[in-house]
């Protein structure tokens, strides 16, 4: 199974923001995953919109993670995140004429469903924790 890049870095952002100490700005979050800004910005916007990340304009503001988006769920993240849907499309432009009868659609389900379970007891705080949580400290005290 292969995540997009907006899904990776929304991970990327959630776990550099919950070993920051202080608020950060996303400009300076974009500079640090070395990602363009637009895209940063419509990626905190969704984590905005699911309670993960608070955002304040204005001095002073700046991105923060929230409580809820320290205890998520890395496999509820990546499931909504991702979307509902089959690893492969079997009704696309052109139909798959073993559509009805194959087992291969169910057993991509499965094994879809067995990459995030295997995600779900993971949280975005568990994941900063050493060797990882010093490497982003280190990163995030870079962007200058």
């Amino acid at each position: 199974m292969r995540l997009t890049k907006s899904t990776d870095l929304a991970l990327r952002v959630v776990m550099a923001l919950a070993v920051t100490e202080e608020s950060t700005t996303a400009r300076e979050v974009a500079v640090t995953m070395a990602v363009p800004y637009s895209h940063l910005a419509k990626v905190v916007a969704r984590l905005q919109h699911l309670g993960l990340v608070e955002t304040r304009r204005g001095r002073g503001g700046g991105l923060e993670i929230t409580a809820a988006g320290r205890r998520a769920s890395i496999g509820g993240l990546v499931r909504e995140l991702e979307g509902v849907g089959d690893v492969v499309d079997c009704e696309g432009d052109t139909p798959c004429p073993l559509n009805g009868d194959c087992l291969l659609r169910g057993a991509l389900r499965r094994a879809q469903e067995a990459f995030y379970a295997s995600l779900d007891p993971l949280t975005v705080e568990s994941l900063t924790k050493s060797p990882t949580g010093p490497v982003l400290i280190g990163l995030i005290g870079r962007r200058g």
